[in-house]
């Protein structure tokens, strides 16, 4: 815990200095080091920067200049959020920084999240911010570990109340950065999405199993923001194998859902060629905010409400045959071994014969347009069970031996 480590400290030196000064004083006063980055266009901080502003506009292949010239403040500040996220992936990279804290309101935002994406999962994130949690930041720009804090009372100036919560970050990231337990790359890493156990369960039989061969196993709950983190490890070449049976996030995106991983959901494994096996978990439900209304067009859908924050909505054949649809044309560019595992007796705990959201025309309709959807590079393996049977899990694992035979997956 008393191990030093270095925290990037960035923002608008030039209209912020006390209030970044004043995190980089308390980080220093808890034995951390500060390294510091201005973003500002226009004017100077009162002491130069580690980092200047015309290093963060060069990262950008651009210069202060030019962004200056473009009289545009949305301009300029899109190309010092470009310059400073390649500043700090380098700094990272380098072992020069552990963690950063970005302070700003709706421009320092806008930027801090591009900067912050750049970093890999683990680095300690954290933005001080007067819009923290407020709608205006779409779900698709938040990297999947980032911490934010509200910087109330900060729009302009030091007092007691922005101090606060200037003081509370600068701590947490200098805590991070000290406690974090970075992933390891000891083991091949299986990635699987999920939801709980109560509509799915397969993880629970899975992971023992695949850890026995030799796999570390890491399982995202399928809500929007494990998506994002599940794709963003895979686009980075994390996963040995996925197994992606919980696509609801698809479904969300496609119907507009809030509770999104972005439009990419389901395409980075397959763009990097990653062995992949695809299944139906939830597949009928399409989740909404649930302390908002569920929209008109889907009045006639029967619902569910699963707690105060979250309502399915249950789709209708029509609908689930363009899940299908979606779901076979993302697979269809995949250039790795991808495999689609079809449970013929439904995808969630809720839609068993006999269960509360049971539609057989609808599980029809859905096996129906995968048959006929499913491309030419998808290997379709169907299963006579349900998602939560045995047999579904002992199909996933034949599928994983099958890969290590055929050496497209290396156990640990």
């Amino acid at each position: 815990m008393t191990e030093t480590r270095t925290i990037l400290v960035a923002g608008t030196w030039d209209t912020k200095d006390d209030e970044l000064g004043y995190m980089a004083d308390v980080i220093r006063a808890q034995g951390g080091r500060v390294l510091t980055m201005d973003v500002s266009v226009l004017g100077d901080p009162s002491v130069p920067c580690d980092i200047s502003k015309h290093q963060v506009a060069e990262a950008a292949g651009a210069s202060i200049a030019e962004a200056i010239a473009a009289e545009d403040e949305n301009v300029a500040m899109q190309i010092m959020a470009r310059g400073s996220a390649q500043v700090a992936a380098r700094l990272q990279a380098e072992g020069a920084i552990h963690g950063v804290v970005v302070l700003g309101g709706t421009m320092g935002t806008d930027l801090a999240l591009d900067l912050c994406s750049a970093l890999p999962l683990g680095v300690p994130k954290y933005v001080v911010s007067t819009v923290s949690f407020s709608p205006m930041i779409p779900p698709e720009r938040l990297p999947a570990d980032i911490q934010m804090i509200l910087w109330a009372g900060g729009l302009y100036g030091l007092n007691s109340i922005c101090k606060a919560s200037l003081s509370q970050a600068a701590g947490a990231v200098l805590g991070a950065a000290r406690a974090v337990e970075l992933p390891r790359r000891d083991r091949p890493l299986i990635g699987m999405t999920s939801f709980g156990k109560t509509v799915l369960r397969y993880m629970v039989d899975l992971k023992p199993a695949l850890e026995a061969r030799g796999f570390e196993v890491a399982v995202f709950h399928a809500t929007g923001m494990g998506g994002r983190a599940f794709e963003s490890l895979a686009a980075e070449g994390a996963f040995a194998a996925v197994l992606d049976f919980a696509p609801q996030e698809v479904g969300n995106h496609l119907f507009g859902s809030a509770i999104s991983a972005g439009p990419d959901r389901m395409t980075a494994a397959g763009q990097r060629g990653v062995p992949q096996a695809v299944s139906i978990g939830c597949y009928d439900l399409v989740d909404f905010v649930g302390w908002n209304p569920i929209p008109e067009r889907f009045a006639a859908n029967p619902t569910h409400a699963h707690n105060r924050l979250l309502s399915s909505v249950v789709l209708d054949g029509p609908q689930r045959r363009m899940m299908a649809r979606a779901v076979m044309e993302k697979l269809a560019s995949a250039k790795g071994e991808t495999v689609f595992l079809l449970p013929l007796e439904g995808g969630n705990e809720w839609d068993r014969a006999g269960a509360p959201l049971h539609d057989a025309e609808g599980l029809a309709a859905y096996v129906d347009e995968v048959r006929k959807a499913c491309p030419p590079n998808v290997r379709l393996v169907e299963i006579g069970a349900h998602i939560n049977d045995p047999a579904f899990t002992e199909a996933a694992l034949a599928v994983v031996d099958g890969w290590i035979g055929a050496g497209l997956l290396s156990k640990g």
